[in-house]
């Protein structure tokens, strides 16, 4: 029997690359996985690839962004399972907009699905969790919390990890873990928005050249990080921030 048969999760930004990779991860393990995504398209190719395979999937639309989705989709997902165990948060956006262009829209986009969301579907969950007395919260935050970046992304992923912390320190009397994964540079369609593959090239080999492992962060790296804070093994292990970047989260090492 697969260790974590007969539980439900939630992955927000499952139609992505790490998303995606996710997905399939938690379900190798005896999830049954709740594949969103703002693109339904891509979310239904994830959960069938996921059936084909053995495991099980469904495909749902969200826009993480939309409070009254967040709260229809969690509704329904409890409705239709009888619990919720995981919410997995690895949708998020992140406009290419460094402080002179930076737009005030864009701007709130960005902390709407990045921060508000993750809160958000907390939220909704939280009747499942009470009953349960049990449930995991996993998000996707980024080395840009310490390192920084574009300004709305960087801020909503710092806010990320204060969201993780306080929400620990809250929902642990009710014996749910709240934790984040923090990948380095992954080169997925989402890390496009930077520029053509020229560019990305270049910027990926900045990235190999100062980390102490010599190697890029892979899509499925991240998923295993995530399989493991989500899984019963991890259910001492709450408010940290584990950081996926092939040891450039250490200090400034001399090759």
């Amino acid at each position: 029997m697969k260790q974590e048969q007969g539980r439900v999760a939630v992955v927000t930004g499952g139609g992505g690359d790490i998303g995606g990779v996710t997905c399939a991860r938690l379900a190798e393990d005896g999830w049954t996985v709740v594949v969103t995504d703002l693109d339904l398209t891509r979310a239904r190719e994830v959960a069938t690839g996921i059936t084909a395979s053995g495991g099980q999937a469904e495909a749902d639309e969200l826009d993480v962004g939309d409070p009254a989705q967040i709260t229809d989709l969690v509704t329904r997902t409890g409705e239709r399972f009888g619990r919720l165990d995981a919410l997995v948060c690895a949708a998020g956006v992140e406009p290419p907009q460094n402080l002179a262009d930076l737009d005030v829209e864009a701007w709130a986009l960005t902390l709407d699905v990045n921060l508000r969301g993750p809160a958000l579907l907390a939220r909704a969950a939280l009747p499942w969790w009470t009953r349960q007395r049990s449930g995991a919260l996993v998000n996707i935050a980024s080395r840009t919390w310490l390192g920084g970046g574009h300004p709305a992304y960087a801020a909503s992923k710092a806010g990320l990890v204060g969201l993780t912390r306080s929400l620990a320190l809250e929902l642990a009397p009710i014996g749910v873990t709240v934790n984040a994964v923090a990948p380095s540079f992954v080169r997925t369609r989402f890390a496009r928005q930077r520029g053509d593959e020229s560019v990305l090239d270049a910027y990926a080999e900045r990235v190999r050249a100062a980390t102490p492992m010599g190697e890029l962060v892979r899509p499925e790296d991240v998923a295993n990080a995530v399989a493991f804070l989500a899984s019963a093994r991890a259910a001492r292990v709450t408010g940290e921030v584990l950081h996926v970047c092939a040891g450039s989260q250490l200090p400034l090492f001399v090759s």
